[in-house]
């Protein structure tokens, strides 16, 4: 016979409890490590009360945080904004060494310090900034810990309002114990952490250079590198004045200026003759069901479903997204949503896995339309051309390029493994 035991009471000090809610009465022991004291994070932190009136006639750098410690990073691409264009006139300032959060995002990990190069940006009050007490706590120490998946667990519990604009309760996050160890020991934690996290980001760079380096590769072998071509990628300089051909244009616009600067090595073939594009099936992410089967929006895999509607080797394009123009090629079950189009392919002339280079090294994107959601469209795509070479060279090329993706996929793989150590060996210094 099992005996059931029922928790009706549960007793807690007043002045242990960040608000006086069962949520936060019952919830509040995160399971941190017993070894070190704990303090308040209000102990250590102040909000900040730096805050200005915006003027039109001023310009303005803002800020944003990624999500899961992706860092404080400049908005509109660090471009500063003329104040007329700020809808909210009453905005703090941010100074470099400074803890911020977003409001709406810290459930999914949105902490960070501000660095050096945002000093003196501006940001809305949904991004509370706080003046850090260093001879306590070290930013980056603070950081981690904020960012571990139990407290962004704690964050979301404390989070309310409508679905996609929940806000943390700031006053609970300021209430919450955590592990406070001696500055000492914080710095050596933290040596041990971003030691292994240096490796991860010099093969990050590494990788980078690899990827940067298909395309061109991919052109070398398909396109001729004349003077012209050289000229026309030369940091984006082009003449005041340029002459073309009828015979050599397909469309009457400045959109073949890019299109143009790539010269085939081989018969090119417009891809309206070898493809059709079908847009996916509306999903949008408050429907997703939890399951296996990855989920193809308009900027990559946005997640995953227990359902599909594709299966097999297909290539995917995003449609509508800040990357949309991206390609993939996949092998399997998956879903793709309506801000991605299908290829089909119509013509023996080329093979999926060619096609696949091909697109990627027309760069796709060039040909977005600008706007506030930047968008490609399926004419524009088929309008396009691509070369046409013998299918024993197409067969080489995709096995040379498959080579240098399979050394990129390893290092990104031993990459991936050191930063989950890294975070392992952290949560174990403050969790039991």
């Amino acid at each position: 016979m099992v005996n059931m035991i029922y928790k009706y009471l549960h007793l807690a000090n007043y002045k242990d409890i960040p608000n006086w809610s069962v949520q936060y009465a019952d919830e509040e022991d995160l399971g941190f490590t017993k070894k070190y004291p704990m303090a308040r994070i209000g102990a250590f932190l102040v909000k900040s009360k730096d805050i200005i009136e915006v003027e039109d006639d001023v310009e303005y750098k803002q800020v944003t945080i990624k999500i899961n410690n992706g860092g404080v990073v400049p908005r509109n691409n660090g471009e500063a904004i003329l104040g007329s264009k700020i809808g909210t006139k009453r905005q703090h300032v941010v100074h470099a060494g400074q803890f911020i959060m977003s409001k709406i995002d810290a459930r999914n990990g949105a902490y960070g310090i501000v660095p050096t190069e945002l000093e003196g940006a501006i940001v809305t009050n949904d991004f509370p900034v706080f003046d850090v007490d260093t001879e306590k706590i070290i930013p980056q120490f603070l950081v981690l810990v904020s960012t571990t998946e139990k407290f962004v667990e704690f964050a979301r519990k404390c989070s309310s309002g409508t679905t996609n604009r929940k806000r943390i309760d700031i006053d609970a996050f300021l209430n919450q114990l955590i592990p406070l160890p001696s500055i000492e020991e914080q710095k050596r934690i933290l040596k041990e952490y971003n030691y292994d996290i240096k490796k991860a980001t010099k093969l990050h760079c590494e990788i980078k250079k690899e990827l940067d380096s298909i395309i061109p590769y991919i052109r070398s072998a398909l396109y001729s590198s004349s003077e012209q071509q050289q000229f026309l990628s030369a940091d984006n300089h082009f003449p005041m004045l340029g002459f073309a051909h009828l015979n050599t244009i397909d469309r009457w616009d400045v959109w073949n200026k890019n299109n143009k600067s790539l010269i085939s090595k081989y018969p090119e073939v417009r891809l309206s003759a070898i493809i059709k594009l079908q847009s996916g099936k509306f999903l949008p992410k408050k429907d997703f069901s939890k399951g296996i089967y990855p989920v193809y929006g308009g900027n990559g895999i946005t997640g995953y479903h227990k359902e599909f509607f594709c299966q097999g080797k297909q290539i995917i394009i995003g449609r509508v997204g800040e990357y949309c123009g991206n390609v993939h090629l996949v092998d399997g079950k998956c879903w793709i949503t309506d801000n991605a189009l299908k290829v089909d392919l119509i013509s023996n002339k080329v093979s999926l896995e060619f096609l696949e280079i091909a697109l990627t090294a027309l760069e796709l994107g060039r040909y977005r339309i600008i706007s506030a959601q930047p968008s490609i469209s399926q004419t524009t795509i088929l309008s396009l051309s691509i070369p046409v070479p013998e299918v024993d060279f197409q067969r080489e090329l995709v096995e040379q390029v498959n080579e240098l993706r399979k050394v990129i996929l390893a290092k990104r793989k031993s990459a991936n493994q050191i930063t989950t150590k890294a975070k392992s060996i952290f949560n174990h210094s403050i969790f039991d």
